[in-house]
């Protein structure tokens, strides 16, 4: 249980270093959706940009990180559709596909958007152990653990010494 705690634990810190050093997911192609910025924190603001639509307006997604539907308007920027949405307080962290469906025709393009946490408002990976009262091999205190598995083998012995007395009949 606490190696699948801490490999979880490492994958979900990864993803969130990797987000926040990430550069903005632009493409060379005209079949992309810019997301600016590419890593965001809950409550934060995003811009996506496209030129698939030639200048034309686009209806955006986000649905998959809970933000809904925005628009994309023309741009005077190299004829780019852009748009804006907030990601939700409530997102959790990881990698939404955003989509924008050009007005004009069935051209549809995507890009990804990843949800970091926000220490500013008091989300943190979780860190430490869990105070269950079972203890383990690896709590807190070797001391304690060495004292327990030491009484844990006296009451194996004893047990078995007694168990041999009374099969010789020797009596208790």
């Amino acid at each position: 249980m606490r190696r699948t705690a801490r490999l979880l634990s490492a994958a979900a810190l990864a993803v969130a270093a990797a987000g926040l050093v990430a550069a903005p997911a632009y493409a060379d192609d005209e079949g992309s959706l810019e997301v600016y910025p590419s890593s965001a924190e809950p409550g934060g603001q995003v811009t996506v940009n496209t030129a698939a639509c030639e200048g034309g307006t686009a209806e955006g997604d986000a649905g998959a990180v809970g933000a809904g539907a925005f628009t994309l308007a023309p741009s005077t920027h190299e004829d780019d559709a852009i748009g804006q949405f907030r990601v939700p307080p409530s997102a959790q962290p990881g990698t939404y596909e955003i989509v924008a469906k050009c007005a004009e025709g069935d051209h549809e393009v995507s890009g990804d958007l990843v949800v970091t946490l926000s220490p500013a408002r008091g989300q943190v990976q979780p860190r430490g152990s869990v105070k269950t009262g079972v203890g383990g091999v690896m709590g807190p205190d070797p001391v304690q653990t060495a004292a327990g598995v030491a009484a844990l083998a006296v009451a194996a012995a004893g047990g078995t010494w007694l168990l041999h007395r009374r099969a010789r009949g020797d009596g208790i």
